[in-house]
């Protein structure tokens, strides 16, 4: 079923990409101004990723029985806040690659980057706004749910980030559940779903489950993105970088409980290293301490929870079946 998904994204990727690529096209007849902050953009958003969380938007509002296009400028506004919070996150992270090219700091300098992460930003609010085919009550309850997310996401940002900063071990896994939850299941899977689901016409119920599906959906997607960091492609460019960089991730935190590892592991997680045998040696530690079991035990229960609240409620039936194929798809490489 997994595949279906797959398959779904692939079939409506190209049109979105080219809604999402308009934002920064003749938008100015000043060159400067193009070359400095539109053009960035542009080769940005055509670099874009699997687009799951625009496209889940636009399908919650077919499942609850509405036309998917009218939730596309919300759809585009998630996808704009995505872009933002990655350009300035890679400046955060001092990442080198994004998809395959040189991060924007990089190539364009870091205020500059920053400023056309300002820009992603206002359009979260400003793409609905502007769209004559919503009401003005859906959108205000659209942007409303919109700065709600905006809020969370860096809230969760703001807990990564100072753990690490402070040198903080003493993080529960309940703390690691809140940080991830506010980080990445509200943009990652709930408030897409919701938004589409409120444009759709849903009825609160609906609403609410839908939200409710993708705070699951996008907390074990999340979890998932943690393991695969450390057992996934080691031709990957950011395979066990979550170790060198010292993330507080779920596995890490559930192996840091174990007294006898917990010195050495810790002397891990703060030296920065990228030596391939010091990182085997934490992969060896967290696999010692059932630590990664556990976290793909975590996701998939996410999952089988997620599932059970889908089948709670009436959808389109095709719809239903594809956010099914959603929720195996986030940790079909778990299994």
């Amino acid at each position: 079923m997994a595949n279906a998904f797959a398959a779904y994204l692939a079939e409506h990727h190209r049109d979105l990409d080219a809604y999402l690529d308009a934002f920064f096209v003749d938008r100015t007849d000043d060159a400067d101004l193009d070359a400095y902050l539109y053009a960035p953009l542009r080769e940005f958003s055509e670099n874009g990723g699997k687009r799951h969380r625009p496209l889940i938007c636009m399908l919650a509002a077919q499942a609850t029985g509405g036309d998917p296009a009218r939730a596309r400028s919300a759809a585009a506004a998630i996808e704009h806040f995505q872009s933002a919070a990655l350009i300035h996150d890679d400046i955060a992270d001092k990442g080198r690659l994004r998809r395959g090219k040189p991060c924007m700091y990089l190539t364009e300098g870091v205020g500059r980057a920053i400023n056309c992460g300002d820009y992603d930003l206002t359009l979260a609010c400003d793409a609905v706004l502007r769209d004559r085919g919503l009401d003005d009550a859906t959108k205000l309850r659209v942007i409303g749910e919109l700065t709600a997310m905006m809020q969370r996401t860096v809230e969760g940002q703001a807990l990564d980030l100072g753990w690490v900063q402070d040198g903080r071990f003493d993080i529960t896994v309940d703390d690691y559940l809140v940080m991830a939850t506010l980080k990445t299941a509200h943009y990652s899977g709930a408030v897409p779903l919701a938004v589409g689901a409120i444009i759709g016409g849903g009825t609160e119920e609906q609403v609410e489950a839908l939200r409710s599906f993708g705070l699951d959906t996008g907390l074990a997607f999340q979890i998932q993105d943690d393991l695969l960091n450390l057992i996934g492609d080691a031709g990957d460019k950011d395979f066990r970088s979550d170790i060198t960089e010292g993330k507080r991730t779920l596995v890490a935190v559930h192996a840091l409980g174990c007294e006898e590892r917990r010195e050495e592991l810790v002397g891990l997680l703060t030296s920065g290293t990228t030596d391939p045998a010091d990182l085997d040696r934490a992969v060896g530690i967290f696999e010692e301490t059932g630590s990664i079991a556990f976290a793909r035990d975590r996701a998939l229960a996410l999952i089988a929870r997620a599932k059970r609240t889908l089948a709670g409620i009436a959808l389109d039936a095709r719809c239903a079946e594809l956010l099914l194929a959603m929720a195996d798809f986030f940790v079909e490489r778990l299994r």
